[in-house]
Formats: C-alpha cells, structure tokens, sequence
C-alpha cells in the first residue's frame, strides 16, 4: 500500500510530528485491529517500521517505511494478511485522513 501527502512545513517539522504520533497514525478506529509498534528507527529522513496487527486470534506483520521529503510524505506499507480483510483502497484512505488529522 502507497500513500503520498503533500505537506507545507519543513521536513524536520513534519519527522518530528510522525514520530510523535507514529502509533497514532495506525489505529484503525471503527476496526477490530489493535496495532502495536514492534520497532521504528529513523535513517536520515525515513523512517522503517515493524507493527503488528492483531484481530481476533490473527496476528500479521505490517512493514514499511515513511519518507519526509520537502514537500511530501511517502509511505509504502505491506499490510501482510490485513489485505484480505480491509480493501487497499480503504486502508489508503483511513491513513492518509489520519495522517492529515493527525499533522493539522
């Protein structure tokens, strides 16, 4: 899953604000998911992640990173078996609102 945000502040700004509500950004209301952080680790201005999502008795891995560059967010996330029960297209929509709630 890909999602790209434009942004109007400077990239410092902006890592500074993911990081703060990185586990913030991933919580899926209105969703039985419950999501924890399993690591995240900034390299220059991006940064990976390791989360688990977890649904019942199911549990998957969610990897991926986010990048802050001058004008946007990139953030390239494989959901893992979480695609087989929330579309992509939803789950694009859910955190880009997120994020967007989230950065104002």
């Amino acid at each position: 899953m890909k999602v790209t945000l434009e942004h109007h502040r400077t990239r410092k700004e902006i890592m500074d604000a993911v990081d703060k509500s990185f586990q913030d950004m991933f919580a899926a209301e209105g969703l039985p998911v419950k999501i924890a952080v399993k690591e995240k680790s900034w390299k220059g201005s991006v940064l990976t992640f390791v989360l688990s999502a977890k649904m019942g008795l199911l549990s998957t891995p969610i990897k991926g990173t986010v990048e802050v560059t001058d004008t946007q967010i990139l953030i390239d996330a494989d959901l893992g078996m979480l695609n087989k029960f929330i579309p992509e297209k939803t789950a694009q929509d859910m955190l880009g609102a997120r994020i967007k709630g989230l950065l104002n």
